[in-house]
């Protein structure tokens, strides 16, 4: 198979950009799934250690990738402690 895409490349050099950034954007994918399957509070891997860890975020803790206009300092908590 290595030697049919190196020959296809041979072939046509334009194709060369196109396999580049195809695999750019499937290793950015597999790297965000990785780190949503990894850090976020929703998912939960060790069910025998701490069954819910949800419960033990601070409410300014940031987990979201990407907060624009959220400053997570300055929440306050909104529910009881259980």
């Amino acid at each position: 198979m290595l030697g049919t895409v190196r020959k296809q490349l041979k072939g046509h050099p334009a194709l060369i950009p196109l396999l580049f950034f195809i695999a750019g954007g499937a290793a950015m994918s597999m790297g965000y799934l990785a780190r949503l399957a990894l850090r976020n509070p929703d998912v939960c891997w060790d069910k025998k250690n701490n069954p819910e860890p949800w419960n033990k975020m601070d409410p300014t803790h940031q987990y979201k990738f990407c907060a624009i206009n959220m400053d997570y300092s300055k929440l306050k908590k909104q529910g009881p402690d259980f």
